[in-house]
């Protein structure tokens, strides 16, 4: 299915994008005009949004907190439309930088993992490339007769009956990785591609973040507020087009004030907020082309987190881990296997290993936060 952005959409196609929903594909339509607007009318639309969703709600609300984005919503929230607004954080997945924040902002609610960090690499393997192709190697590297169908869909793209005899569709796995992770079906499609020395899991935020957060919001009956921009593409970029900014579904209820915002719009409101910037996004300069970016890290996440790592360039954000915390970048590259993993997927990550000393104990920030 195509996205309705980009060079697949024509206005005279739309079937293809949205199918027969005729409703949803408005909506589509409505949201890309929206991300055309001028940044002091999205600035307005979120404010709107977001005070529409409070008082739907009777201000039973919290704000999901991780990096830059959305601590910045945490900020815009507190100032336009309640300064009770409560955050809610797993904060210890972050860069030490982002936690140092977090213990600054007050009312904020710090969950712990269900699972560590360590515990769910063992438990179900490693996450890199994305959480989409993620899934599938997961599923290619654990075969069972209920999956039969979709294993058959992701290694050839042909769907077969349960998803109407369709063929070449993007069920597939892309040639490159079905070469590095296929290998457990060379026998019946005849290949001769390779078995992974490890497993990939897409299930870490699940057990990390996801779940945690998830059981604490019904508990007390609230809903929440999310720093997802539209703009970061994928398939957060369609959920977001498919539902709009506010979302009241039968099972998920969410606010994305931000949604149709560019990433200079929320560095821009940033700065004008004048939220602390965690120092693993460096500083906020305005580019030659007059949009605004970080001078480091430009997106961030869980530090052990590998979706995507293969599409960074150098310095990428192992390299960032390596200068700011060079005991923890140790920890994961050799102790837990991230390394090799790299070196599989042909990320490059080691220019000059120097030994620590094995028996050195990591500080107590890093053992607090590797759980």
């Amino acid at each position: 299915m195509q996205r309705a952005t980009g060079s697949g959409w024509r206005p005279g196609n739309w079937k293809k994008c949205w199918g027969d929903n005729v409703n949803e594909w408005a909506t589509a339509q409505e949201f890309r005009l929206k991300q055309k607007l001028p940044y002091e009318s999205k600035v307005l639309l979120a404010k709107q949004v977001a005070r529409e969703f409070y008082q739907k709600l009777n201000g039973n609300v919290i704000c999901s907190v991780g990096g830059l984005d959305s601590i910045t919503l945490l900020y815009f929230l507190r100032k336009y439309v309640s300064k009770d607004i409560p955050g809610l954080s797993v904060s210890s997945l972050e860069d030490l930088s982002i936690q140092r924040i977090h213990r600054q902002i007050p009312n904020l609610v710090i969950l712990k993992p269900y699972k560590t960090k360590v515990q769910v690499i063992r438990d179900h393997g490693y996450p890199v490339i994305s959480k989409e192709k993620a899934g599938k190697i997961q599923m290619l590297q654990n075969p069972t007769k209920k999956n039969a169908t979709v294993r058959h869909a992701i290694m050839t793209g042909d769907t077969g009956a349960y998803g109407g005899w369709r063929k070449g569709t993007r069920m597939k796995l892309p040639q490159k990785w079905l070469e590095l992770f296929a290998g457990l079906e060379n026998e019946k499609y005849g290949t001769n591609y390779k078995i992974a020395p490890f497993r990939v899991s897409p299930d870490c935020c699940y057990y990390m973040k996801k779940k945690p957060c998830d059981d604490f919001i019904k508990q007390n009956k609230l809903k929440t507020y999310m720093g997802l921009l539209a703009s970061e593409g994928g398939q957060r970029e369609k959920a977001l087009m498919r539902h709009g900014c506010n979302y009241f579904g039968k099972t998920v209820v969410r606010s994305c004030p931000f949604a149709v915002f560019s990433r200079t719009d929320v560095l821009r409101l940033a700065l004008e907020l004048e939220v602390p910037i965690p120092a693993i996004y460096g500083e906020i300069v305005r580019q030659p082309d007059g949009t605004l970016e970080t001078t480091r890290a430009k997106r961030t996440g869980c530090s052990m987190c590998g979706f995507g790592i293969h599409i960074e360039q150098r310095p990428h954000r192992f390299d960032r881990l390596r200068q700011d915390n060079p005991k923890e970048w140790h920890f994961w590259m050799y102790k837990m296997g991230w390394g090799k993993v790299l070196d599989y997927i042909g990320v490059k990550w080691e220019d000059e290993y120097k030994p620590i000393n094995e028996r050195e104990q990591l500080d107590g920030e890093l053992a607090e936060m590797l759980g």
